[in-house]
């Protein structure tokens, strides 16, 4: 891996480019991305603005952070997260008002035992292409009540906006995002591209999540290690999607058997998150 992956990035360059699109800022959360303007397979048809976010984790939002959501049109939160997880960080849901915040998390209370944890950190440690490969596979075969939870209120709310998110916006999210880009008909390099801004998205962050890193033995004594949850490599996704359709015949196959959307509904989904491109 190279060392750029993992030492600090520049200041005033994450400063300029958190403040262009896709970034968003809404106060007190990192790596706030509009999944809208993307071009797509459609013809003279692109992703819907303002309609779909990604994040990292929103317990520390502030108050100017929630008038901020209800100013992009946000009607929904769904947190990826497990409880033990939320409990081991001490970072509840925070109460919105005007916003359903929903907890919707992708591992249950026994995907998040200390077998389990240990099992993904060494994959995480390695940071090899493989393992990540390993761990969105887990993502994809646990995940389809929550993904549906999120698909669902996008069938049936087409003009509300939804923001979706786990700790750091990265994996459970990041794969969240890459079915509904695939499924609106982005191709797969600007899907990968999207997932590489996180290691720009949540640079803010870097050093509250190498401090929650350092309680875990493994990365404890091992500061690489601990660097190699920090990357989220273009090739990764690119890697993953390539293997996806490989092994579940495309995004609506997956959708159809893993989260039990009809034709009908994959349909509306698809039809709610594009927007003419004459429009924007």
């Amino acid at each position: 891996m190279a060392m750029d992956d993992l030492e600090p990035l520049d200041p005033e360059f994450v400063r300029a480019r958190l403040s262009k699109p896709p970034f968003v800022s809404v106060p007190g959360v990192v790596n706030v991305r509009d999944l809208g303007s993307y071009s797509t397979t459609y013809p003279g048809m692109i992703t819907k603005p303002k309609l779909l976010y990604r994040s990292g984790e929103i317990s520390n939002i502030t108050e100017e952070g929630k008038e901020r959501l209800k100013e992009l049109g946000i009607g929904a939160v769904y947190d990826l997260r497990s409880d033990t997880e939320i409990a081991k960080y001490n970072t509840p849901c925070p109460v919105i008002e005007g916003i359903e915040v929903i907890r919707t998390p992708v591992f249950k209370h026994e995907d998040y035992t200390p077998e389990m944890m240990a099992k993904r950190f060494e994959l995480y440690a390695s940071g090899k292409i493989e393992a990540f490969m390993e761990l969105y596979s887990q993502i994809l075969e646990h995940g389809g009540p929550a993904f549906g939870a999120i698909l669902r209120y996008i069938r049936d709310h087409p003009e509300s906006g939804c923001m979706f998110h786990c700790t750091a916006g990265k994996d459970r999210t990041g794969v969240v995002a890459a079915l509904l880009l695939k499924l609106a008909g982005v191709d797969d390099d600007a899907i990968a591209e999207d997932y590489s801004l996180t290691r720009i998205g949540r640079e803010p962050m870097r050093d509250q999540v190498m401090e929650r890193l350092a309680k875990v033995p493994l990365f404890a004594a091992d500061n690489e290690k601990a660097l190699n949850m920090l990357t989220s490599r273009k090739e990764v996704m690119s890697a993953f999607l390539k293997e996806f359709d490989n092994k579940y015949g495309g995004v609506e196959c997956y959708l159809k058997t893993h989260v039990h959307l009809s034709d009908e509904d994959i349909d509306t989904v698809r039809r709610n998150i594009l927007t003419p491109q004459s429009r924007h």
